[in-house]
């Protein structure tokens, strides 16, 4: 009978360590997973930043260049 309750315990002791360990390679996919996202976004964020600045700067030419060929010469 004590053999039996010791194949149990082992058993259990068993399943709840297996079940550690997929609980930790969970975790650390995850974190690996928004690690990865995290360095592929940032470089586009920043590429995104320089666009919008350029635009930004290209409109404001365009429209000083244009309200200086509206403004009457003296």
């Amino acid at each position: 009978m004590a053999n039996e309750t010791n194949d149990l315990s082992s058993a259990v002791s068993a399943l709840f360590d297996t079940a550690g360990k997929l609980a930790q390679q969970q975790v650390d996919l995850l974190s690996a997973g928004v690690k990865a996202v995290g360095q592929v976004v940032e470089p586009l964020a920043k590429t995104a930043i320089d666009l919008v600045g350029s635009a930004s700067n290209t409109i404001g030419q365009v429209l000083q260049g244009a309200s200086s060929a509206i403004a009457p010469k003296k």
